[in-house]
């Protein structure tokens, strides 16, 4: 028996759910070539820092407890207690991903390079502070794939989101298939998917303003996708 908030969330959930499955729009799609195009103008140690700071934020995920600071929250927390504090965390890092853009942007190139591995590191401590807050055990192997998940389709393209989404809805049927992760193809959605706006930071002057906004953005979208999935994973079968 849900209660009237529950019910109230869980209905949201599914809007947002539904929402994934619309066709890409033709400013999505056209955005999709600008970024092809200015991936291209790019320098390969940008990519390479990109690329290398996934890798190892996907190893550090699966197989320690580098992203893993316990939190306190009571076993009969209720479900609305539980996302008043995943609320409250949320805000606590969307504080600090804006003042770690607002100083890398300020930099130009060499420290807006840094800003990828710093803005990788906060989403995964967020992402596994959640997954406990929603009373899940995070050091578990296949809990940790669900939250590796959760990061692709908060930061992949649209026809990628509408796979992972699928997965995601069947996790407890679909996750002993999950082994390892593709890390080459989730960096390369991940880093189309924030290209646009955070290549801009690279700009000197106009970086600091960028990146504290992108960096908020960007926690507010991954935040927004944790917490739906946890909604309908918790309390779809309620």
């Amino acid at each position: 028996m849900l209660s009237s908030y529950e019910e109230q969330v869980l209905r949201e959930a599914k809007r947002w759910e539904k929402s994934l499955s619309k066709r890409d729009t033709l400013i999505q799609r056209s955005s999709k070539r600008i970024q092809t195009k200015i991936n291209k103008k790019i320098p390969e140690r940008v990519h390479h820092v990109v690329t290398e700071s996934i890798r190892t934020m996907i190893e550090a995920a699966l197989t320690t407890s580098e992203y893993i600071d316990p939190v306190e929250v009571r076993q009969d927390a209720s479900f609305r207690e539980r996302e008043g504090m995943v609320r409250e965390r949320m805000k606590r890092y969307k504080r600090t991903a804006a003042v770690e853009g607002a100083g890398t942007g300020a930099g130009g190139l060499l420290l807006g390079m840094a800003d990828f591995p710093l803005l990788l590191s906060i989403k995964m401590k967020f992402l596994f502070d959640v997954g406990q807050l929603y009373g899940y055990e995070v050091r578990d192997y296949q809990e940790r794939m669900y939250i590796l998940h959760v990061f692709m389709l908060a930061f992949s393209s649209d026809n990628r989101q509408r796979e992972i989404a699928d997965i995601i809805n069947k996790w407890e049927q679909e996750q002993r298939k999950w082994k390892e992760v593709d890390w080459k193809s989730l960096q390369l959605e991940y880093r189309d998917t924030i290209d646009f706006v955070k290549m801009l930071q690279l700009v000197p002057g106009f970086g600091a303003v960028v990146g504290a906004w992108a960096n908020t953005k960007l926690l507010e979208q991954l935040g927004e996708t944790a917490m739906n999935c946890y909604r309908l994973r918790t309390l779809r079968d309620r």
